[in-house]
């Protein structure tokens, strides 16, 4: 039995083209996804009233706590994203540590199930924010090599409109089953999904593995090609990234030794190296250590990849603020339970369904517009929750219809700084020689920035929209936002996709 699912050296696995396919694997990885936050998000409602029954947490420091725990699982995933993107980067297998994040996962939330004290929570929350950097940086870096640069903004959509979906479904669901089934039941429906999640991680064959079976034809359809060729309507990039760079290049230079009629003896020019000699053997030298380097460090030359996690930092702080804030404020305002608490989500959680199709425009028109407008419009919406304030019909639709809008927004931004990415990644691999980042690229590494930018983002925002909303109140702490989102569309058309000045320059030229 087990033969005929692995396969052998004489035959093939079985199912082999379904389970290597392209849409199989993205299944796989959006669902890697939802499980992740799925689990990271559905004790968000039910945290506030957990505590306080079981942990004998006093009611004046839940928010402090819970902000907390937030910060917790940032913290760990923004140390572990690092080792886990050089890690899959150098291994020869996506699929294996995978499987070693699920099982990081499953013991963190056997933790928070059975936990009754401070300590036990926080060593769950550290536990999931370890799965979360296994699971972002290897699962998208997968994607990345399963679908190519040409659908990479799709694939994105799904996976973003999976993790919107985890984000805002989990407190949702989290807050009904803790109302209607207790504690427990809450914690099952956690291992029900990283049972099915376990399945889909052994199942799925990853594409360079599948091509020892299948045939030259199958190979072609299935199978994208290589980075260089792909991409090219990136090669714009090439001059743009190389301009807003660090000034290396890679490749070693010979030392020239000339022998003039009148100079010195060779031996000389040896023992007493010239100014020329001295630079260039600096200049080699710098390089070696250059090369050295782990490719996350020298993506974080470019300032487009400075821009894309800068722009993922600011989104993953506006999703766990509303984590942080949004169910005590409902709680105060509302006087809604934990069931209230949860539904108050599920106005983001409808627009996260236009991801695909966001992502698909993405790939066509790229990132740049989509990005600025998403930030831009955000900033409206966020400085309007404050005129939500009284316990009425009205005031309750204008915070469901606010909150929709806002989810609409960080739709539109999700998908094309997910993808962006990898744009970003392959403009850089065009100015280096092929083989730079290693037989296996560098998009474990980049996603790996990507988490940590995100980690960063979940510590900073529950943090600072707690302890706002505990000083100042609701409508100081999303008038913040508003600015934020505002502030951070600067960047986001300067550089998303390419530099702005340069895309004017050669629109000029055309026209001309």
């Amino acid at each position: 039995m087990l033969g005929w699912l692995t396969g052998s050296s004489s035959r093939r696995p079985a199912f082999l083209k379904l389970r290597s396919s392209k849409t199989f694997i993205i299944i796989t990885v959006s669902t890697a996804v939802f499980t992740d936050m799925f689990v990271y998000g559905i004790v968000v409602p039910v945290l506030p009233f957990a505590l306080t029954e079981r942990s004998n947490i006093d009611s004046g420091s839940v928010q402090t706590w819970i902000s907390i725990f937030l910060a917790v699982y940032g913290a760990a995933l923004l140390f572990a994203a690092p080792i886990c993107g050089w890690f899959a980067d150098r291994s020869p297998s996506r699929r294996m540590p995978l499987m070693l994040g699920l099982l990081a996962l499953g013991g963190s939330t056997a933790m928070l199930c059975v936990g009754d004290s401070i300590g036990v929570l926080a060593a769950g929350r550290v536990l999931q924010g370890i799965s979360a950097a296994v699971v972002w940086v290897v699962g998208l870096a997968l994607l990345v090599d399963t679908v190519g640069p040409d659908g990479i903004g799709q694939a994105m959509g799904y996976v973003g409109m999976s993790m919107s979906l985890a984000i805002l479904l989990a407190p949702l669901l989290g807050g009904i089953v803790f109302d209607l089934a207790g504690y427990y039941a809450v914690f099952a429906m956690a291992f029900g999904l990283i049972a099915l999640d376990i399945v889909l991680r052994l199942v799925m064959i990853e594409k360079k593995y599948a091509a020892k079976w299948l045939s030259s034809t199958e190979i072609n359809e299935s199978i994208p090609p290589p980075i260089e060729t792909t991409k090219k309507t990136q090669e714009p990039d090439r001059q743009v990234d190389q301009e807003a760079d660090l000034d290396v290049e890679t490749e070693p230079i010979e030392p020239i030794h000339i022998a003039l009629n009148n100079g010195p003896p060779l031996e000389d020019l040896h023992s007493h190296p010239s100014r020329e000699q001295r630079q260039e053997q600096n200049s080699s030298s710098r390089k070696r250590i250059i090369n050295r380097l782990p490719a996350a460090i020298y993506l974080l030359s470019s300032r487009r990849v400075l821009s894309a996690i800068w722009c993922c930092m600011i989104q993953a702080a506006f999703f766990t603020s509303f984590d942080s804030i949004l169910p005590l404020f409902v709680r105060d305002t509302f006087n809604w339970d934990s069931l209230g608490a949860g539904l108050i989500f599920l106005p983001i959680v409808i627009v996260s369904f236009l991801g695909p199709l966001v992502g698909w425009a993405c790939d066509k028109v790229g990132p740049r517009w989509f990005a600025t407008a998403g930030f831009t419009a955000c900033c409206p919406f966020l400085i309007l929750l404050r005129l939500v304030h009284d316990n009425t019909i009205q005031q309750k639709v204008l915070l469901c219809a606010l909150l929709a809008l806002f989810g609409l927004t960080q739709t539109v931004v999700l998908t094309p700084m997910m993808a962006e990415i990898t744009y970003s990644v392959d403009a850089k691999a065009q100015t280096r020689p092929p083989g730079f980042f290693g037989k296996n690229g560098a998009y474990a590494q980049a996603y790996s920035l990507f988490n940590m930018a995100w980690a960063a983002g979940s510590m900073i925002g529950p943090l600072l929209a707690g302890l706002v909303n505990q000083r100042a109140g609701w409508g100081v702490t999303t008038m913040i936002l508003g600015i934020v989102s505002i502030v951070t569309a600067i960047p986001a058309v300067i550089w998303t996709g390419d530099s702005l000045r340069k895309e004017l320059g050669r629109k000029r030229e055309i026209r001309h």
